[in-house]
């Protein structure tokens, strides 16, 4: 069907094929947002690790973070480094001693949960829409095919006839609409599945490196 045929299908087939592009747009915008955002903390962290190993004194470390804001570990580090240095201060005023209890590490490590929630909570953010695009578009599309065959039956109704002629306007609807879904649903599948490894991914180095940074505290400051 031409783009002319379009625009003068039923208000149904038009309502589902604009639904449709909207779905496709908005998956194709998170898509592009959600890789560049992704591959950019993957580097940053990448880069973190590197000079988090290489410096070792965490004041160092600390003094490092601002140049990778986009490093999940570099957070998470910056947060369980100001945890640290408050417990350290409470610990001097009250026993005027460099070493931490068993709870101020419990501390660092609750600090350090909760700001690895917080980043898996900023890198899943938008991905939820394309399973639901995904998932959703290719009913609404063969809803809009349903449409189309009624269409078609409607018109052999009224002409008394299954021409070509008659019954063509429908098929090519029902035809678009069941494209239109595959379309806007097959790209939202393939990228939500992509994005969820490097999202689990970028999960495990983050636990790894909660780990190794409580372990590192342990062995010091305990």
């Amino acid at each position: 069907m031409s783009l002319n045929g379009i625009m003068h299908s039923g208000p149904v087939a038009l309502f589902v094929l604009v639904l449709l592009l909207l779905f496709s747009v908005t998956s194709w915008a998170i898509i592009i947002l959600k890789y560049l955002s992704l591959k950019r903390a993957a580097q940053a962290s990448n880069e973190f690790t590197d000079v988090f190993w290489k410096l070792r004194r965490f004041d160092e470390v600390f003094e490092a973070t601002h140049r990778y804001p986009n490093s999940p570990l570099a957070q998470i580090f910056i947060k369980g480094y100001q945890e640290l240095m408050r417990l350290k201060k409470d610990d001097r005023a009250k026993e005027s001693t460099e070493h931490l209890g068993v709870s101020s590490v419990e501390s660092v490590e609750h600090a350090l949960r909760k700001i690895s929630l917080a980043q898996m909570a900023q890198m899943e953010s938008l991905v939820p829409f394309l399973a639901t695009v995904g998932s959703t578009s290719p009913f609404i599309g063969l809803f809009g095919t349903v449409v189309g065959i009624m269409a078609s039956f409607h018109e052999i109704g009224q002409q008394g006839s299954a021409s070509l002629a008659t019954v063509a306007p429908g098929i090519a609807e029902a035809l678009i609409a069941t494209a239109a879904g595959l379309l806007a649903a097959i790209p939202a599948v393939i990228a939500y599945n992509y994005f969820s490894v490097r999202i689990r991914s970028l999960g495990q180095e983050m636990d790894t490196f909660s780990s190794d940074f409580v372990n590192i505290i342990k062995r010091h400051f305990v």
